[in-house]
């Protein structure tokens, strides 16, 4: 047992002096600096809008629906950001608002479906941020060719972007709440 010992002893001093004498650790070395990546190209102009309306690329943005004290909305365009668009049902009035956004006086805008097209004349509200809006009867088939059109409508302005609005069931919701 004690020669165990002594083995071990000898065994620990050897280790020890061996970690004195090892040389210091050397640096790590540096890392190297990534190349600059390439810029990347500009990217391509939009496509030139064709002559059929129902091939133009969609508005930015996506349709909210809410209710409220007044009735029931349906907002488009970008999360975060004013609507573009919007349908509102005052049920007090049994009346739909369709609303875009804009500053300005009374002009006409032509709101095409994939049924429609009629000229609306459009007003401003009068509110912050500014919009023009007109009212539209709850069974003014314009609503239902709005929420059936296939895949999008288009509202045109002079003066303003053209609106190329997805058929989403935020349109038809509105819509029926205002004919309850």
């Amino acid at each position: 047992m004690r020669r165990l010992s002594l083995i071990a002893v000898a065994l620990a001093t050897l280790l020890a002096s061996c970690m004195d004498s090892a040389p210091p650790p050397r640096p790590a070395p540096r890392p190297q600096p990534r190349p600059e990546p390439a810029p990347l190209p500009p990217a391509p102009p939009p496509p030139a809008a064709g002559s059929d309306w129902r091939d133009w690329p969609l508005t930015p943005g996506d349709w909210v629906y809410r209710q409220d004290g007044r009735g029931s909305i349906a907002l488009f365009g970008i999360p975060g950001a004013d609507a573009v668009l919007t349908l509102r049902c005052d049920l007090g009035a049994r009346t739909i608002y369709l609303s875009r956004s804009g500053a300005g006086g009374a002009s006409a805008a032509t709101l095409r479906t994939s049924t429609t097209a009629r000229t609306l004349a459009l007003t401003p509200t009068g509110g912050t941020p500014p919009y023009l809006a007109t009212a539209i009867g709850p069974r003014d088939p314009i609503l239902e060719a709005m929420g059936f059109s296939r895949g999008r409508f288009v509202i045109e302005q002079a003066g303003y972007p053209t609106l190329v609005i997805p058929a989403w069931a935020e349109i038809e919701r509105v819509t029926e709440d205002c004919r309850r």
